[in-house]
């Protein structure tokens, strides 16, 4: 969607709705972050800490959210999709092949799953030790009561969320009111915190610290860590809308919020327990509890369907296996379900919650991961300037040296944070990367046994004339991802059965490194002879191909298959070794083999109908 693609009229109405999705991260993240920060900087803070600390968050909290996301990021998509997949895919893959640049967006998205597990661990935590402040008794129940709204939140996926996701939007509007007006009472409490906006408090405080005060920003971190949905969003509602909401409505509650709980400290507050409570009167602190549960929820659902997003992109792009996705609401692209992303999610999710037990804990694991998708995406931030933007070498440098030097900042920072925890969302990225890694490889070497197994169009068509080959009634669909010749699939096919329909199609269909291919461009027919088509299909990378669809809409450029009267084939792989030992090393073939059995099948991928269809197995080796 372009800037100047979203309908003024529907403005307002799809800020809303990105306030549901979008937002619920960064919007959460008062719950923590301003007692973590304070917590690195010791027992007893002292007002030019807590007035540092809070100058940090807020000057954070704009140039990395507002000036490198809002303002530079979301001008760089890749037709209308944003995020660091469509950004590695149209300057890795869609301008030219550099491995370099693929290798660095892949392990950005793979480090992204490694955050996104403890996102929900760390929000509902957060908000349910709030009860402490009620009754401390309660304080045991925590972690039952986490772990079981985590398991509800988590098994309710297949349902979709089309519905509940209407009231998302208001809910989450509703939050960033009352967060702003909590943070106005506690400004009234202390009004010389509005000082802190002044930049030179969290200069000082950083300058004079030493390693500890570098150390801080660690946690300061904490408030941009949904900044990365901004981006990756933008293909669901544009960027107007998103801009819209960011700026009139979660920055200045943000802002407010962080001020108004520096304020209550510099007028006395104890840090021991959340201070995001102590802003709200204990009469109201049972419903503000509630609002913030629900508040956590909905970010965690952001981070779940996000990654099922991300999970669609990589199978379309070749880097992933093929999971079942099943499309969960007609009124949006974007609902959709992964089951075994989701199960996996929730096991890791339930495991950080359970092995950390506290949200404290989790911040010291928290940010790391996504500190690193940042630093990555300033370097493409940059690459982008200079191709896309088409600006000088100089200009381009000082503005990406800006991002790079607070991005390297905060990534140093939080490397501390490796051995308390750290290690855990990154040795989830390692492994989700290695796997992404391992089916590429194992992918590109079926694909060039496929092609040797192609056979060349004039030596087919020799077999066929030769006579050996009978023509029976009926109309074939033979499907390939390989250029030019004979699918392997349908010379299979003749040699086995030694007969061939009258009306034949090969269809090649082709993932672009798009999102979305345009009807005009969706597909070629093109006759190779008498009864006989060539159908070029291509797709984007956020689109799931529908075959069966598409032949009807052939028949109108001259393909005279009928519809009803088709028999798809499709070949079926087995991986085995190489005799000459030449092949993949086993470290690669083996897992490559495993994740091939337990992925998808292909004709569900291709919604082709089983009662049409004929599958062929062959073994590659590798």
């Amino acid at each position: 969607m372009s800037e100047s693609g979203s309908p003024k009229g529907a403005l307002p109405a799809l800020s809303l709705a990105a306030l549901g999705v979008v937002f619920g991260d960064i919007g959460t993240s008062p719950l923590y972050t301003f007692k973590t920060v304070l917590d690195l900087t010791g027992a007893k803070p002292e007002a030019a800490t807590i007035m540092g600390s809070a100058s940090l968050i807020l000057w954070t909290l704009f140039i990395i959210t507002t000036i490198k996301y809002v303002n530079f990021a979301m001008r760089v998509d890749n037709d209308g999709e944003g995020g660091i997949l469509a950004l590695m895919s149209l300057l890795g893959v869609k301008k030219q092949n550099r491995p370099v640049i693929v290798a660095a967006g892949l392990f950005g998205a793979a480090l992204i799953y490694g955050d996104g597990a403890i996102t929900p661990a760390i929000s509902v935590l957060s908000a349910l030790e709030g009860v402490e402040q009620i009754t401390p008794s309660l304080t045991p129940y925590v972690l039952f009561g986490a772990v079981a709204i985590l398991i509800a939140l988590f098994v309710v996926q297949p349902m979709g969320t089309a519905r509940i996701g209407r009231t998302f939007g208001p809910i989450m509007l509703f939050w960033f009111v009352v967060m702003a007006i909590m943070g106005v009472y506690g400004i009234a409490q202390y009004p010389e915190v509005l000082w802190a906006i002044n930049p030179v408090y969290g200069l000082k405080f950083l300058l004079s610290g030493g390693l500890a005060g570098f150390l801080v920003l660690g946690g300061v971190f904490l408030c941009v860590t949904g900044a990365e949905a901004l981006y990756a969003d933008m293909g669901h509602f544009g960027p107007l809308p998103i801009r819209l909401a960011w700026n009139s409505i979660v920055f200045p509650s943000l802002v407010i919020n962080y001020l108004g709980q520096a304020a209550i400290v510099l007028n006395g507050e104890p840090t021991e327990t959340n201070i995001f409570y102590h802003l709200c009167p204990p009469a109201l602190l049972t419903p503000l509890i509630a609002l913030a549960t629900v508040a956590t929820i909905i970010a965690s659902q952001s981070i779940i369907t996000g990654a099922f997003s991300m999970t669609r992109q990589a199978i379309q792009l070749g880097w992933m296996p093929r999971f079942d996705i099943r499309q969960t609401s007609a009124e949006g692209y974007g609902q959709i379900y992964v089951g075994a992303v989701n199960w996996l999610l929730m096991l890791a999710t339930l495991g950080l919650t359970v092995g950390f037990g506290k949200s404290d804990n989790l911040a010291a694991a928290y940010g790391i991961a996504v500190s690193m998708t940042m630093l990555m995406t300033s370097v493409l931030l940059f690459i982008a300037m200079r191709e896309i933007w088409g600006w000088n070498i100089a200009l381009a440098g000082a503005v990406a040296a800006i991002f790079l030097i607070v991005d390297t900042s905060f990534f140093v920072a939080n490397m501390a944070k490796v051995l308390e925890g750290g290690y855990v969302p990154l040795l989830m990225a390692i492994i989700v990367y290695g796997a992404m890694w391992i089916w590429h490889r194992g992918s590109t070497a079926i694909h060039a046994c496929m092609q040797s197994a192609t056979e060349s169009a004039d030596t087919f068509k020799q077999k066929l004339q030769s006579g050996n080959v009978v023509r029976v009634p009926g109309s074939a669909v033979f499907l390939t991802m390989t250029g030019n010749g004979v699918p392997a699939v349908m010379r299979w096919h003749v040699e086995l059965n030694h007969a061939l329909q009258e009306r034949v199609a090969v269809v090649r269909w082709s993932i672009l490194p798009v999102p979305r291919v345009a009807s005009g461009k969706r597909f070629t027919v093109q006759q190779e002879a008498p009864n006989v088509w060539i159908i070029e299909a291509n797709y984007g990378f956020i689109e799931t191909p529908d075959l069966p669809k598409l032949l009807p809409l052939c028949k109108e450029q001259g393909c005279a298959l009928d519809p009803g009267d088709v028999t798809y084939y499709i070949g079926r792989t087995s991986i085995t070794a190489r005799e000459d030992g030449k092949g993949l090393p086993a470290w690669i073939r083996v897992p490559f083999a495993f994740m091939s059995r337990n992925s998808a099948r292909l004709s569900d991928y291709l919604r082709l109908p089983n009662d049409k269809l004929v599958e062929i197995g062959r073994q590659f080796p590798i």
